[in-house]
């Protein structure tokens, strides 16, 4: 338990250039926890609201909001289940997900550290976590969709290197694949432009051409399919059109029904070292994913985002449908942290992976390298291993890594 004495907020700029808001709590202790908050532009329509208004914002954290929180014995649950209550609507359009998931993981950080443990620690606790692993990481390289220029309707070409024991060794061979791209780049003359996220945006003649290149970077790069493997964020929803999915299929513009984006799907799955494709399906076409889940999620990992937008109930809806095998966690989807650590309980509960995630507006805020790690989420992706608000989080969790990695940790118990 603690007690707030203090509630400031202030408006920073996220990666895009868009405003967001930075929160700093302080507890009668006078500790001192900020967080700041990151905004996605591919976004699930059942999403929390995200207030745009951040003077607002300021306002209603420095007035409303620190008022009712402020000289009460809370913990975590206390503390959000208040925000929610006090903010009274279904999607928190009052307040914005974004006020109060700020104010809600600033607390966090501060009650972490007046138990003087760690963040991943403090998290573990939370959400019954005993066993701290490190994530296996997705990094971004070459972007499309709405995070780019490129044409491309896939929103993500992601790498996952694997039989690489360390984490900072992971980041290493990424590191050497978006070197040996670039170069590939280079010598086809095409663009080293980046999207949103750092990965490269070239604008290619089609989404198997991307696939391509991501192969002969890793070759270049002296690894192995084996060692490294490829994930798609599709971001279906986007090429979606009067009942067809409209895209560039080698070379050609073709409409493609249900079956046929399946078959799709399924070459390229045996044609490259693809294991994971998110949002492979519009976020209405719950039959879609199922479908794909039946046929192909015994090899892969067949991920939601935009139809279950880390929400529990979504996330049972979806398991009872038998639509993934996957979920993304992004805290900012659903505005607390308690509402996403009940998030990743369901996931885990249906047998359905929690997969934490950035959003494509980032900050230099690093929570959600802890949440990987205190709540055993076994994987996580935070774009390109070269810009700085992303690096932020993979260099959290070399940092872990090392602290695990040292005898005397002080670890939940």
């Amino acid at each position: 338990m603690a007690r707030i004495l203090k509630l400031s907020a202030r408006e920073i700029i996220d990666s895009r250039s868009n405003p967001t808001i930075e929160a700093e709590c302080v507890l009668e202790s006078g500790i001192l926890g900020i967080a700041s908050v990151p905004s996605g532009i591919s976004t699930g329509s059942r999403e929390a609201f995200a207030t745009k208004d951040i003077s607002r914002a300021i306002r209603n954290v420095e007035s409303e909001i620190l008022k009712r929180l402020r000289d009460r014995e809370l913990d975590q649950e206390d503390l959000d289940f208040i925000l929610i209550k006090l903010d009274g609507t279904k999607n928190k359009s009052r307040f914005g997900a974004n006020t109060i998931l700020a104010v809600s993981l600033a607390f966090a950080r501060a009650s972490a550290a007046e138990k003087k443990i760690e963040l991943f620690q403090y998290l573990g606790k939370l959400s019954n976590n005993k066993e701290f692993k490190l994530p296996e990481p997705f990094f971004n390289i070459i972007e499309g969709g709405k995070h780019s220029e490129s044409g491309l309707e896939i929103q993500e070409f992601m790498i996952n290197p694997r039989g690489i024991k360390l984490f900072r060794e992971k980041v290493r061979a990424a590191q050497e694949v978006v070197k040996a791209l670039k170069v590939l780049l280079i010598g086809r003359g095409e663009s080293k432009e980046q999207g949103d996220e750092g990965g490269f945006a070239p604008k290619l003649g089609s989404n198997e051409e991307a696939i391509k290149l991501v192969d002969e970077a890793v070759k270049m790069a002296r690894y192995t399919s084996g060692e490294i493997k490829i994930g798609l964020d599709a971001a279906a929803t986007t090429f979606f059109k009067n009942g067809f999915y409209e895209l560039n299929i080698d070379g050609e513009r073709k409409k493609l029904n249900r079956e046929g984006l399946i078959m799709w799907y399924e070459k390229l799955v045996n044609d490259h070292a693809i294991i994971s494709i998110e949002d492979g399906f519009a976020e209405e076409d719950w039959g879609g994913f199922s479908h794909m889940s039946a046929s192909l999620g015994g090899k892969i990992m067949v991920v939601g985002d935009d139809i279950t937008v880390t929400n529990k109930h979504l996330i049972e809806d979806a398991a009872r449908r038998r639509a993934i095998n996957a979920v993304i966690i992004k805290p900012n989807q659903i505005g607390t942290l308690t509402e996403t650590l009940e998030a990743i309980k369901t996931a885990k509960k249906y047998d359905i992976v929690p997969f934490v995630s950035h959003r494509a507006g980032e900050t230099m805020d690093t929570f959600i390298a802890d949440l990987s790690v205190g709540c055993g989420c076994p994987y996580i992706k935070s774009g390109a291993p070269t810009m700085p608000e992303r690096m932020a989080k993979y260099n959290r969790l070399i940092e872990i890594e090392d602290l695990l990695n040292k005898k005397g940790v002080n670890l939940p118990g």
